[in-house]
């Protein structure tokens, strides 16, 4: 009776809807992107605003129970078995300062919205490469976007954070105040409360070369070894990714690639078309393409460049930060989850390096800047239960171990986030660190996020 007595003041406290199970929309608020690996809380606020964020974590916090937050649900990879789930999608808000070239994004906020606003101003945020993701989950792990190797990490241009920390309290992060938590959760996630805004850096671009060189199955492998020469001298303002796509043999795909396995080189170059052209010559020397939609285009139209699916769906991955990419990692890849692979697995190797490499003027806890790749790979699952699918994203990156630095905490999905994998999120010198601030901030450890750092002691 006092659990529900004191539901009932939660709901009475919230602009939003506080939902328990059994109730009509239940079911409903639980949907996100990832459709294999859902929370299953005993309470759900649907927040409106902040202050409705903060109500819930009091309430989560007197009964000593698990924060769980979903915008989207696109990078959901533990599910949170009860506790209190933050629905923070109606929070979508975006306030441009074209002057000062920055931007307030609420908690909720998508990347599309953000790109939309700015691009009014002439100006774009460092957003990736899906309109669809959360802004505010993308850069909690760092945000690898379509403008990296150019601009650095989202992470690396934030300019302050507004926090629900674990006894409801709201904070205002600064490198001026709270200097700690502002380095900690630009790159550790969400272990130390709820992010409800942000205010990010924007830049003058206006339009881009860019777009995909689709080859057919049999040019795959010298389309990464020409990529892999490639990347060796291409300039900073040059962004790019190779993915290798299995296409079902299914209406939606487009009829060049139904029933294919493709090799799809994206660009994103910020400098002339004529000298895009010249960049490029080298990948399409490899063969004839399935498609080439290289062009000059709005960066408003950048989301067109990878195409990643907009429909929910079930999937388990993983991701490797390489050191280097020998030629041994790339036949090892093939191998192992290429077209003859019996699970059909989604890879991508993003090129690094540029201003990736290079420190921010004001330190936060992303890691492995020294990567000179990022090797993605995901299966298509129906669920959490194990299964082939489930082993051979982790097959990969156990093969391609001796040339990794580590994984970023942004493309970890479905795995349980142990010691283990949180340690190959982070520096070394850098855990007992965090560990140290999850001690102070959040002792109780209530924002159990995915790669949950414990809190020391």
């Amino acid at each position: 009776m006092a659990i529900t007595n004191t539901l009932d003041k939660l709901a009475e406290q919230t602009k939003g809807t506080v939902l328990r199970p059994g109730d009509a929309e239940f079911d409903h608020a639980l949907g996100g992107f990832q459709t294999a690996y859902r929370h299953r809380p005993s309470v759900i606020v649907r927040a409106a605003g902040t202050e409705d964020v903060r109500a819930a974590v009091r309430y989560a916090a007197a009964l000593e129970l698990a924060v769980a937050v979903q915008a989207t649900g696109h990078g959901l990879t533990v599910a949170a078995e009860g506790g209190v789930m933050v629905d923070t999608s109606a929070m979508a808000d975006v306030r441009v300062d074209p002057a000062a070239r920055t931007a307030w994004i609420a908690a909720g906020t998508r990347w599309g919205q953000v790109v939309e606003e700015a691009a009014r101003h002439g100006l774009a945020p460092l957003s990736g490469s899906s309109p669809d993701v959360g802004a505010i989950g993308y850069t909690l792990g760092g945000g690898l976007g379509v403008l990296s190797r150019e601009y650095g990490y989202a992470a690396d241009h934030v300019r302050a954070v507004e926090l629900v920390g674990a006894d409801g309290p709201l904070r205002q992060l600064t490198p001026e105040s709270d200097a700690e938590l502002f380095w900690a959760v630009r790159g550790a996630g969400g272990n130390f409360g709820v992010v409800s805004g942000m205010e990010i850096g924007l830049f003058p671009v206006r339009r881009l070369y860019g777009g995909g060189l689709y080859f057919d199955t049999d040019q795959v492998p010298a389309v990464l070894a020409a990529y892999r020469e490639w990347t060796a001298s291409v300039p900073e303002e040059l962004t790019s990714s190779v993915g290798l796509i299995p296409y079902p043999d299914l209406p939606m795909v487009p009829e060049p690639l139904r029933g294919r396995y493709v090799a799809h080189v994206r660009i994103a170059y910020t400098g002339s078309v004529a000298i895009g052209e010249q960049l490029v010559e080298p990948l399409r020397a490899v063969g004839p393409r399935l498609i080439d939609s290289l062009e000059e285009l709005p960066f408003t139209e950048s989301p067109s460049i990878y195409r990643d699916p907009a429909q929910p769906h079930g999937y388990y991955g993983t991701n490797a930060m390489l050191r280097e990419l020998p030629k041994s990692a790339l036949d090892t890849t093939l191998d192992l989850v290429g077209p003859d692979s019996p699970v059909p697995c989604v890879v991508q190797l993003n090129h690094l390096g540029g201003a990736l490499a290079r420190p921010p003027s004001v330190p936060n806890a992303v890691a492995h800047r020294d990567a000179a790749f990022l090797l993605r790979v995901l299966a298509v699952v129906d669920g959490p239960a194990p299964s082939p699918a489930h082993a051979a994203p982790t097959r990969l990156t156990g093969a391609l171990r001796e040339w990794t630095l580590g994984r970023s905490p942004n493309f970890v999905f479905g795995e349980q986030g142990g010691p283990e994998q949180v340690r190959d999120c982070y520096r070394p010198a850098d855990l007992p660190r965090l560990a140290k601030l999850k001690a102070a901030v959040d002792p109780h450890n209530l924002f159990r996020f995915n790669l949950n750092i414990r809190p020391a002691g």
